[in-house]
């Protein structure tokens, strides 16, 4: 929590650092709108996972009631219909519970793990910026020293460690920026299109199971 807060501090200190590069200036403004936009999207995905799984529980509910009904039904050829009822809403429920299973792996889950993805990325351009701002830091103490004619190695090595540092997490950053588009897109391509084609083959199951019910209470 700590860690968190005085990032979170730091953050805002930076926030008027101005950026050398026009590559990482874009990048950091993408990432943090897109992180507030994916984490809104898997809240609500997760809230859409939780709801199917409480209709997947109103059919189990159902059936059991039906089932009670049945039994205590005199009427034999009613007892019948709601047992085959019970026996259809139980079915339907099986159905249902695959589909919030493969929603919450294919949508909930993908959503979820490229929020800390990208969650991932906005701390290391943080981690950047810091460096950035080391950088600089150590690039005017060399000046003062210069100016001063004092302390000058101490201050030229610890602007070389400065300078490589940034050097070396900016190669990273857009190597893992470069890396998380192209995940990205190939991951939500194949998961949406894998949920799209398991949702068509429930919803036909389900239809299936309809139609047969319904010609179960017509007889």
């Amino acid at each position: 929590v700590w860690k968190r807060f005085t990032q979170s501090a730091d953050e805002v200190l930076l926030s008027g650092q101005k950026d050398v590069d026009d590559f990482f200036d874009h990048e950091r403004n993408y990432v943090v709108e897109y992180h507030s936009h994916i984490r809104e999207a898997a809240a609500r995905a997760e809230k859409l996972v939780r709801l199917r799984k409480n209709v997947c529980e109103s059919y189990s509910k159902l059936a059991d009631s039906f089932e009670r009904m049945a039994r205590a039904e005199p009427d034999k050829n009613m007892a019948r219909v709601l047992a085959r009822g019970a026996d259809a809403l139980h079915k339907i429920k099986k159905v249902e519970g695959r589909s919030s299973n493969d929603e919450e792996l294919k949508l909930t889950d993908t959503l979820a793990y490229f929020q800390r993805d990208t969650n991932a990325a906005k701390d290391l351009l943080y981690r950047r910026m810091r460096c950035l701002a080391n950088y600089e830091a150590a690039n005017k103490n060399l000046e003062r020293a210069r100016g001063k004619n004092r302390d000058i190695p101490k201050a030229e090595s610890e602007q070389s460690t400065a300078c490589t540092k940034f050097e070396d997490i900016s190669a990273l950053a857009k190597t893992e920026l470069k890396d998380l588009k192209r995940r990205r897109v190939a991951a939500f391509k194949k998961n949406l299109s894998e949920l799209a084609e398991l949702q068509i083959k429930h919803a036909k199951q389900q239809i299936a199971l309809l139609q047969t019910s319904i010609a179960a209470f017509k007889e």
